[in-house]
């Protein structure tokens, strides 16, 4: 009897737990958790794990858009380059042998982990931050919306289209790129800056898992329940979430991702 269709939405639940503990980016590791568990190749669990985040992050982008912390133009602008590149990283995937793209997943873990324990590690500690040149994308407060440039427009754009391809490449969201580089190029405040992330993965996981299903690569008897798992996962890690310590539980998160990522290289080795 096969067995992953009552493990798949277990798989997502703790994937849905770690979105809702730590953010968006805690669905960086569901695919190495299909990988490992359902034995599953990268090129298939990634379009899996992007059925789970386009429908969480989905969720949160409407809560957002309710609230008005949402920057929808902003959004769509990066989603629209992202979604353009994101059939790219997914045709790349299907043709790259598992190994490399073990490899190249757990380098990406690595550089993740890494910085999450820094940033962490700065708040705790209160230290404060570099000053630096203001940003090309400023606030106008008459208006409350961002003022475009081609600077501005520069950077979102290639922020967007490098979180679609590896949004394709290896079925993360990319949350990891959108997040830091809203920090980097805007003024915004992290609320917004969360909410219109989930915006942009909502849209670029959303085309992947599209363009995965009409190109036969998408098991929906797995990717279905995974999802479901991953939105009730995320209500109830969000609830928690408010009663926890963000930069400790940020910690947690950081070393847990380190672990897999060696667990992923150790695997890719063997592989090769």
């Amino acid at each position: 009897m096969d067995y992953s269709t009552f493990i798949s939405p277990a798989l997502g639940l703790i994937v849905g737990l770690l979105m809702g503990l730590t953010g968006a980016g805690g669905g960086i590791l569901s695919v190495p958790l299909l990988v490992f568990v359902l034995h599953l190749p990268v090129a298939e669990a990634a379009p899996i794990s992007l059925s789970a985040i386009a429908l969480s992050a989905s969720v949160g982008a409407l809560l957002g858009l309710k609230n008005k912390i949402l920057r929808y133009k902003a959004a769509g602008f990066m989603a629209l380059f992202g979604l353009l590149l994101s059939p790219l990283g997914l045709w790349v995937a299907q043709r790259v042998p598992n190994a490399p793209l073990l490899i190249l997943f757990s380098a990406t873990l690595f550089f993740v982990s890494t910085r999450l324990l820094l940033q962490a590690r700065r708040e705790i500690l209160q230290l404060p931050k570099k000053s630096s040149k203001p940003p090309p994308c400023l606030m106008n407060p008459e208006v409350g919306k961002l003022s475009w440039n081609i600077p501005c427009a520069r950077s979102l754009m290639f922020a967007g289209g490098w979180a679609g391809f590896l949004s394709g490449l290896l079925g993360v969201g990319g949350g990891f790129v959108i997040v830091p580089a809203l920090k980097r190029y805007t003024d915004l405040p992290v609320q917004s800056i969360v909410a219109t992330s989930l915006g942009v993965l909502a849209i670029i996981s959303g085309g992947g898992v599209v363009f995965s299903a009409v190109s036969g690569n998408l098991d929906l008897s797995l990717a279905a329940p995974f999802s479901l798992g991953a939105l009730c996962g995320l209500l109830i890690g969000r609830a928690l979430g408010k009663k926890l310590s963000g930069p400790r539980l940020q910690q947690i998160f950081a070393v847990l991702t380190f672990g897999v990522a060696i667990s992923l290289t150790i695997k890719g080795i063997n592989a090769l």
